[in-house]
């Protein structure tokens, strides 16, 4: 969402057409039922919204469009942590100082930005944004950190030190000089906020993709499912897999532009927030589930931890299936992935 949060580290690669996290929509644009389709691309939460609505006129469909667009804006005035006055920088500028009153919204968020990190011990932290950034993946780095910088690196980020008081509605940083920053979940919960809005106007189907972070519902105006098509990320101009999907969210974390190698190793620009190194092994996870939230959380919490815990993890959250992809190629499902429109192509 920004250069100052978690999504830099974790995801850079949202930032640009030609890195939208190996994801885009293959649709339809023709009329049935007087169904029409209309779409529109801008930039929300420092990144590419891509809005597709089916209406019953052109107007209704524009209307709804610009309804979308005002609440992503409001969700990200609310919770980004690159605009001063947001209640996020506020609770981040009062780090070792005071709590500070949220809104319900705000503060239930960052309750379930918790629970993930809690329980993927880390894996994921909501509080990653205050990491020094040690690690360069331009080209510049020669060498590997030393170990001391790299634990010095991660001093100031650590869940447990987040303090919530559900009955006042604060939140508190214990130590000065942490801070909270929502670039991993943000564009997933806006996703999912606005789809359950259109659901709410009665709006029958469209696709609100948050640089690739995808929340779906209904069909195409053809009665067909919408088509998600995952491309290879060894050879970005073919996909990898075409996959239908019908009220749910798709997202995917990867790193396969952006990374290093010493001693024949490749580190990733995924930084696992624990322990200050960047993830290693795999390159590409795409989530599939009913959240985009939550499924955007855990294809970073993926990343980092790897194929087998990684594995483990999601068999916690039964209604998500994912889509692994190594350094090597190695395509890896998870055990309830339906691969039935799956065919890996490398």
């Amino acid at each position: 969402m920004c250069s100052n949060n978690y999504i830099q580290q974790v995801i850079n690669s949202k930032l640009s057409l030609h890195k939208l996290v190996f994801l885009f929509v293959i649709a339809c644009s023709f009329s049935l039922h007087s169904q029409v389709l209309r779409k529109k691309t801008t930039l929300l939460m420092g990144g590419r919204f891509d809005i597709s609505i089916v209406d019953k006129d052109s107007l209704s469909a524009a209307q709804n469009i610009a309804i979308v667009i005002a609440e992503i804006t409001r969700i990200e005035n609310l919770i980004s942590d690159w605009k001063p006055d947001s209640q996020v920088s506020q609770v981040n500028q009062n780090a070792g100082i005071q709590p500070v009153k949220v809104d319900r919204e705000v503060f239930e968020l960052t309750q379930r930005a918790i629970q993930l990190s809690e329980i993927t011990n880390g894996g994921f932290d909501v509080s990653f944004a205050a990491m020094d950034r040690i690690w360069k993946f331009d080209g510049s780095m020669t060498e590997m950190p030393s170990a001391e910088a790299i634990k010095k690196s991660v001093e100031k980020v650590g869940y447990k030190n987040i303090i919530l008081d559900s009955v006042a509605s604060t939140i508190f940083l214990k130590l000065k000089g942490m801070k909270i920053g929502f670039g991993a979940l943000g564009e997933g919960y806006a996703t999912d906020k606005c789809r359950a809005m259109m659901i709410a106007k009665g709006v029958k189907a469209g696709i609100i993709n948050g640089s690739g972070d995808m929340s779906t519902w209904g069909k195409q105006p053809n009665g067909n499912d919408w088509k998600i098509g995952i491309t290879n990320p060894f050879n970005p101009d073919k996909l990898l897999a075409v996959v239908p999907l019908k009220d749910g969210a798709v997202t995917t974390s990867g790193s396969y532009e952006k990374f290093v190698v010493f001693n024949g190793k490749r580190y990733s620009h995924i930084i696992n927030p624990a322990t200050g190194y960047p993830a290693t092994g795999l390159c590409s996870v795409s989530v599939f589930g009913p959240n985009a939230e939550t499924a955007n959380g855990l294809s970073t919490s993926l990343m980092v931890l790897g194929q087998k815990e990684g594995l483990l993890l999601l068999q916690k959250f039964p209604g998500y299936s994912c889509l692994m992809i190594t350094d090597k190629g190695k395509v890896i499902q998870s055990k309830n992935f339906d691969n039935k429109h799956f065919k890996a192509k490398f």
